[in-house]
């Protein structure tokens, strides 16, 4: 195994069955060297506790079940795994002068369920600090339906005013 703390999904699920306990992996491949890792879904958990049905995609490699499982914070903390999330979303407002209107209204969409602070992704769009987008918020000179502090992980629009 090289140093490398970078992997990416197989989309591929191991189970283990030894007499009446389970475990199960989410099997990942290092970046670096590509060599397979295995990420925890369970482990020596008796038979009759495992819904047939999440068995069942376990067994059909589900990929929807792989998007959820790398979605789950518990299952990443517990395993010690953080998402690289970086390069992974992009904000456009649709015009290359943004920064020149006195009122920019934004539409941010989300391909996947990405989890990002609000605040971090307009002051990276804007070219702001954190912090001025907070005053911003703060002063109602940025808002939006959504409560912009915190994370949010699907689709939202937000008012930005000079």
């Amino acid at each position: 195994m090289c140093a490398s703390d970078r992997f990416r999904a197989s989309g591929k699920f191991r189970v283990n069955a030894n007499h009446k306990v389970l475990d199960a992996w989410l099997l990942l491949l290092c970046t670096g060297c590509g060599d397979t890792v295995k990420l925890t879904v369970f482990e020596r958990t008796h038979v009759r506790s495992v819904r047939p049905a999440l068995l069942d995609r376990l067994h059909a490699n589900d990929l929807t079940l792989v998007d959820e499982l790398l979605q789950d914070s518990v299952l990443l903390r517990r395993n010690h795994v953080s998402l690289d999330w970086e390069g992974a979303w992009r904000l456009d407002t649709g015009r290359s002068a943004h920064l020149d209107l006195e009122v920019v209204d934004v539409e941010v969409r989300f391909a996947a369920r990405i989890p990002v602070r609000p605040v971090r992704l307009i002051a990276d769009a804007c070219g702001l600090t954190r912090g001025e987008v907070e005053r911003l918020i703060a002063d109602g000179r940025v808002v939006s339906a959504i409560r912009l502090t915190g994370k949010v992980t699907g689709d939202f629009t937000f008012t930005l005013k000079r």
